[in-house]
């Protein structure tokens, strides 16, 4: 999925939408994100060491996940982050880097669904993290 098929099944637009791509491959969730540097996020995070904050991290992961939705799951619902368990962040993210997320749903009791998944920049493993969300009317 690119940016624009992204949007049919999320609700983030314009900087919040934090995926160049996505696709689900086996059960589990692939995503992309180009850090070009001009990010809204790095102008103060840190103006002269740039990092991607690992809120940002985190909410890639989730929206990552979310194309494991695409097929009609959410049925007009609004995906909303309840938790986050055992966050690690292993390396940075910085500009320059292709972040790509690995996530899959390890549980569901509509309208909760519990995911794992794991952010690389190549082989570097940079966040893992356990989270879940609800489906919630809009």
């Amino acid at each position: 999925m690119n940016r624009e098929e992204l949007m049919t099944i999320l609700p983030h637009r314009d900087t919040m939408l934090l995926l160049d791509e996505a696709e689900c491959v086996d059960g589990e969730a692939r995503g992309k994100l180009r850090i070009k540097g001009d990010e809204w996020f790095l102008k103060g995070h840190f103006p002269d060491a740039p990092v991607v904050p690992g809120v940002i991290l985190c909410e890639i992961l989730a929206q990552s996940v979310c194309v494991l939705m695409a097929g009609g799951m959410t049925d007009g619902k609004l995906p909303m982050y309840t938790g986050l368990n055992n966050v690690r962040f292993k390396s940075p993210v910085r500009p320059g880097d292709v972040f790509e997320t690995r996530c899959r749903i390890t549980k569901s009791k509509p309208p909760f669904y519990f995911a794992s998944g794991e952010g690389y920049v190549g082989d570097r493993l940079c966040i893992k993290a356990e989270f879940s969300f609800a489906l919630v009317e809009q």
